[in-house]
């Protein structure tokens, strides 16, 4: 079982590449073949699997085969997950500063 902290980098290492947001600013209208995020990315296969091993590693994107294609879309729990750490990390905890300036 991975620490907490590693979980939270594999959210961060998703979402800090380009082509990955852009995979999922596509995947936010639904569930898409590889094919077509290859098409749509303009990209080859195996950096499209680079990069959706990174997003489903993050629990980011859920993945699902039906024949020889793979079929991704954005996990609700995942995508709750990130959201949450990002405001969790951002906002100032007051019982926190409190504590360290005593």
């Amino acid at each position: 079982m991975e620490n907490i902290n590693e979980k939270n980098s594999l959210v961060f290492k998703a979402l800090c590449d380009e082509k990955r947001l852009a995979i999922l600013e596509l995947l936010r209208s639904g569930e898409k073949c590889a094919c077509v995020l290859i098409d749509k990315m303009e990209i080859g296969q195996s950096t499209l699997s680079y990069h959706m091993k990174i997003l489903c590693e993050s629990g980011i994107v859920e993945s699902r085969q039906e024949g020889k294609w793979t079929h991704y879309r954005i996990s609700q729990s995942g995508s709750k997950y990130a959201a949450d750490l990002l405001i969790q990390l951002t906002t100032p905890c007051a019982h926190q500063i409190l504590d360290e300036c005593r």
